[in-house]
């Protein structure tokens, strides 16, 4: 890791185990991704990100969306907190909210989020059942930017991988899991080494990420 101060400066929003969360702080602390998380935030408390934040030592705070008399002003207390923190980029880590234009207009274009299928295909909660249940050979993991819709913003990565006959969701998830860490820590690196760009949409085309070469 060199000396000069970190080019990144993350907010992971969580709701459950982390994993993702933590393939973040593995690579901060082999130094293979030159970056900093500035705070985690929990709408749910007692997550388990919430431990693995801590034991980094990485500040953290916890928001219950149930506290909140709207949609709209939870996003603002986590828009305050991050702000804050001084963060620049934003990861969704299993963050099981939908964020309203309160958020997405203070961290527009600059929040990440890691999806368990190959968008468009299978958005939503439910990706690796649907995916079973469609009966596709092929599945994967997708990384894009965060807009209003539901997993609808500009794709920036994918990985796939082979979908086995003997799968049920609890062994496909397992397994694609491995992919999201490392794709998600890849893209990261894009953008500390500010590679990644966006493409407008053009001719009923959505926007998608672009990725200059070193």
């Amino acid at each position: 890791m060199s000396d000069r101060a970190p080019s990144l400066d993350l907010g992971v929003l969580v709701s459950g185990r982390g994993s993702n969360l933590q393939a973040i702080l593995d690579a901060i602390a082999d130094g293979s991704l030159d970056a900093t998380v500035r705070l985690v935030i929990s709408n749910k408390p007692g997550a388990q990100a919430l431990e693995r934040a801590e034991k980094a030592g990485v500040a953290t705070r916890t928001l219950p969306h149930r506290g909140f008399e709207s949609r709209e002003a939870f996003d603002a207390a986590l828009v305050e907190a991050l702000r804050e923190a001084g963060v620049e980029w934003v990861v969704l880590a299993g963050f099981m909210r939908l964020l309203t234009p309160t958020f997405l207009g203070a961290f527009g274009g600059r929040i990440l989020n890691i999806h368990p299928s190959l968008l468009p295909a299978f958005p939503g909660a439910h990706a690796h059942r649907d995916a079973l249940d469609y009966g596709v050979k092929v599945t994967g993991c997708t990384v894009h930017l965060v807009d209003e819709g539901v997993d609808t913003g500009p794709i920036v990565a994918q990985r796939a991988i082979a979908v086995r006959d003997d799968d049920d969701e609890q062994r496909l998830a397992a397994r694609l899991l491995h992919e999201e860490h490392a794709l998600l820590v890849e893209v990261l690196r894009w953008i500390a080494a500010d590679r990644l760009t966006v493409e407008p949409g053009s001719d009923g085309r959505r926007p998608r990420g672009i990725t200059r070469p070193v």
